[in-house]
């Protein structure tokens, strides 16, 4: 006889973590504490729980692992939040977790204020954190490029937002008429020869660059280097192109999603 979800041990559980970004969304299946199976799909600027319920079901078709007894959610575009809220709770016979106020982390928190930390960086810290130690820096390449760097105390030190290498592009090409929208690739040299080629030297590259700067500039006031996680979108390309050392984690938002739903359920 299957055991009732509530007599089952935390560790046990089907949990369902959900990032909701401002272009992906992502979600992940947690079985055991370990994650079966993920499903990614485009972040539409309009959605109702209805809809982002049929796409919880569609996810876990695909997936294959059984229904999730309880779910935990990330979301850093305001107007979704209680949508996916809403989803969650009706496709979980358990409990649906919000990352925000009120929710454990377990993080010393050294920003001035901690709720202005988005949902995402919280879960990237605490699963570097937990994975690579500390101090640590995630650089998290999506809409935007965030770092979040955690102290030699395993602290949340704070962290850099800029614009991400894919807003960088469309921004070039919508501002100058006759530039055209560029392939997010590398170049085969840094002086580009016609102006697609120039273009991704200034776009990729240029990315490359910054982030080595910053990196360099972050080991210099903590006082020495820091392990080097990226993730989100292109972070194995982009690795490669860094003179930094750095691991590249594409499932870390979703790892830390699962260690904030592990230390807040009961």
């Amino acid at each position: 006889m299957a055991d009732h979800p509530e007599t089952r041990s935390a560790g046990e559980k089907n949990v369902l973590a959900v990032d909701v970004g401002n272009t992906t969304t992502r979600l992940g299946l947690f079985a055991g504490g370990e994650l079966v199976g993920t499903w990614e799909l485009t972040t539409p600027e309009r959605l109702t729980a209805d809809e982002a319920r049929a796409q919880v079901a569609q996810a876990l078709s695909m997936m294959g692992s059984g229904v999730p007894e309880d779910a935990i959610l990330a979301c850093v575009v305001p107007s979704l939040t209680d949508v996916w809220r809403r989803a969650l709770a009706a496709s979980c016979p358990g409990r649906a977790y919000v990352v925000g106020p009120g929710l454990r982390t377990g993080l010393r928190m050294r920003y001035d204020d901690p709720s202005e930390v988005g949902a995402d960086r919280v879960a990237d810290v605490v699963a570097a954190r937990e994975r690579y130690g500390a101090p640590v820096v995630v650089v998290d390449l999506g809409t935007t490029t965030n770092f979040e760097v955690v102290d030699a105390d395993g602290a949340f030190a704070g962290g850099i937002i800029a614009p991400g290498v894919a807003l960088g592009a469309r921004s070039l090409a919508a501002a100058a008429a006759r530039l055209p929208v560029i392939e997010l690739r590398a170049p085969g040299s840094v002086v580009g020869r016609n102006t697609r080629a120039a273009m991704q030297s200034g776009v990729v590259l240029g990315e490359v660059a910054r982030i080595d700067g910053l990196l360099d500039m972050i080991a210099s006031e903590l006082g020495g280097q820091a392990a080097v996680v990226l993730t989100g979108e292109g972070a194995a390309s982009m690795a490669a192109l860094l003179r930094h050392e750095a691991c590249v984690d594409d499932t870390l938002t979703l790892r830390g999603l699962w260690q904030l739903w592990r230390a807040n359920v009961r």
